[in-house]
């Protein structure tokens, strides 16, 4: 069970990996980066509901106690995380981007520990201590501020969101269907951004020709990487890293899904020509290599007596 877990964990961050690359495809056509979320999140969404309605109905039901929790699904870990993280890579290179939304691991030990009042082990906060001090060497604090400072905020954000949607995605109990969580959780993303995306103004007209984001970039149809970006990127990525975290935890499974960062950074570098400095690989590594012994220390962690409440993330 832990070892297919970790496989479908593995696969479901490939497939996360192509969603920075060809959303860069639809914004070089002309969408903006709002308009480019809403059309992956409808599209998704849209295309889950009528697959779900057709062959397993039951997984549509929402309990009316879980509403709220259905809520929060679809603003902050669907809409939040992509809205952020599409916003970061206009501004920041994808590899970037994806690292700084891969703090969320970091986070998500910080809310165990602070929030679920889990005692967890001293490797733990070294590992936390460890990612910061990568995430400095990343931006190279010792020459001033080199990348934007406002797409460092807004892919930080993405990566809070990010422990959001991990931790969520541990928690919901056997009343609810991962399959319906998704689904209702794009289509719920995409209602909300509907003010901000705009669609009936959205240029739809961009999916029928060929884009190239940058000088040195592969030529894409943006109706093509639109496709993929829906099939792949997001039902596939979505359903199978939902199903990850449910065989393992919230810790694992946001440990395993920062190969998206590796995958993410070589698929830009493929596509877009986004080829990272030393300093951002070696940061990158350090980033990696502290959450993954953040995570890891999660393994033995204990409820503290003190409370009594909590319950440590399933291993």
């Amino acid at each position: 069970m832990r070892y297919a877990g970790l496989a479908i964990a593995f696969v479901s961050s490939v497939c996360f990996a192509f969603s920075g690359p060809m959303a860069k495809y639809l914004i070089a056509a002309g969408l903006a980066p709002i308009e480019a979320v809403w059309a992956r999140m409808a599209g998704a969404g849209l295309l889950l509901l009528a697959v779900l309605a057709l062959v397993k109905p039951a997984a549509l039901r929402i309990p009316r106690s879980r509403l709220p929790f259905f809520g929060a699904y679809a603003i902050v870990a669907v809409a939040g995380v992509q809205a952020l993280y599409f916003v970061a890579i206009t501004r920041l290179p994808v590899g970037i981007a994806l690292l700084l939304e891969f703090m969320a691991p970091v986070m998500v030990v910080l809310w165990v520990r602070f929030v679920r009042k889990v005692r967890l082990a001293r490797a733990a906060f070294v590992g936390a201590v460890t990612a910061v001090l990568g995430l400095g060497i990343v931006v190279e604090f010792w020459d001033g501020l080199r990348l934007d400072a406002l797409g460092l905020l807004l892919g930080l954000a993405a990566g809070a969101c990010c422990a959001g949607y991990f931790l969520m995605s541990d928690s919901f109990g056997d009343d609810v269907d991962p399959l319906g969580l998704i689904a209702w959780g794009m289509t719920g993303a995409a209602v909300v951004l509907l003010p901000f995306a705009r669609p009936w103004d959205l240029p739809w007209s961009a999916f029928a020709t060929a884009a190239t984001p940058a000088a040195g970039a592969s030529e894409l149809p943006v109706l093509g990487a639109y496709l993929w970006m829906v099939l792949v990127a997001t039902v596939t990525a979505y359903i199978l890293g939902v199903n990850a975290v449910r065989r393992l935890s919230a810790a694992v499974g946001a440990t395993v899904a920062s190969l998206e960062v590796i995958g993410g950074a070589v698929v830009a570098w493929v596509l877009l020509g986004e080829a990272l400095g030393v300093f951002q690989i070696i940061g990158g590594l350090i980033v990696l290599s502290g959450a993954l012994l953040a995570q890891t220390a999660t393994a033995g962690a204990q409820p503290s007596p003190a409370t009594g409440l909590a319950e440590p993330v399933r291993t």
